[in-house]
């Protein structure tokens, strides 16, 4: 059922804190915004995935912050009591300056509550900058699809040891930097669970396992229509019970009993 108060970052910290799920879902129009309310979804995350499942490219990388501040604008009028998450596109915050100035567009314009920015590195003092002018920040940690050229595809991260304990790392300093969530994409389920446990952040879960603080999919893999291999992580929910608004229910039922993601849905 569709909540009547509005969501904020401090109901997802106390969420964490009550071990209740935290359920997402992508949007990128007002109509599936407002089903997707209505099923009682808590975050709405305005993805630059547009440029895949939408647009029909082959990666995210060609989606401007233009097109993520119209597709939220979309999306805030479907769900005026949602809490929305828009995507800083490719190469939207390769400076601190330009973070600020797109970042101010997504919530100016775009009406988003939060920007989601992807990776480590020199990003945290981007984050940092973000979180001192008062714009709360999502990090994005594991894989990266802004980056997936230089990761060589699609894979799965954090298996050795070496690059799970970079993860942990990075992972922590966005919190220090001031990062309010951390979605966590295609890691190893432990490695996730030793995350959600070493952060007072929440964890929101993609290919990530059972033990994030919540979980996220591309609403258009949850109706399976994805193009393509579809990945491990994903579970066609219309499949299952036969109508859109029945299987966006059914995931957040299944995310908030712990049935979803599953051991099949998860790596190690």
């Amino acid at each position: 059922m569709e909540r009547k108060k509005k969501m904020t970052i401090s109901t997802l910290k106390k969420m964490k804190k009550d071990k209740k799920k935290i359920v997402c879902l992508t949007a990128y129009d007002a109509s599936f915004a407002q089903m997707i309310a209505a099923a009682g979804v808590d975050v709405l995350l305005v993805g630059d995935s547009l440029g895949m499942v939408i647009q029909g490219h082959g990666s995210t990388t060609p989606v401007s912050i233009a097109e993520i501040v119209y597709h939220s604008q979309c999306v805030r009028r479907g769900a005026p009591n949602a809490l929305i998450i828009a995507d800083m596109p490719f190469l939207s915050a390769a400076n601190i300056d330009l973070a600020v100035t797109n970042a101010g567009l997504l919530m100016q314009q775009g009406g988003a509550e939060i920007v989601k920015v992807e990776g480590a590195g020199k990003m945290i003092s981007v984050v940092e900058s973000l979180s001192e002018q008062g714009i709360p920040v999502c990090g994005h940690l594991g894989l990266t699809p802004q980056s997936v050229h230089k990761l060589g595809g699609y894979k799965v991260q954090g298996r050795d040891e070496q690059s799970a304990e970079k993860i942990l790392l990075d992972a922590t300093k966005l919190e220090e930097a001031g990062a309010d969530l951390l979605v966590l994409e295609c890691v190893p389920e432990q490695l996730a669970q030793e995350i959600s446990l070493n952060i007072s952040i929440p964890t929101i879960g993609i290919g990530a396992g059972v033990y994030c603080d919540g979980q996220v999919l591309v609403t258009y893999d949850l109706l399976g229509l994805s193009h393509g291999l579809r990945p491990r992580f994903v579970k066609d929910f219309l499949a299952e019970t036969g109508d859109i608004s029945s299987a966006m229910r059914k995931y957040v039922e299944d995310v908030r009993n712990e049935k979803f993601p599953a051991s099949e849905h998860s790596f190690s």
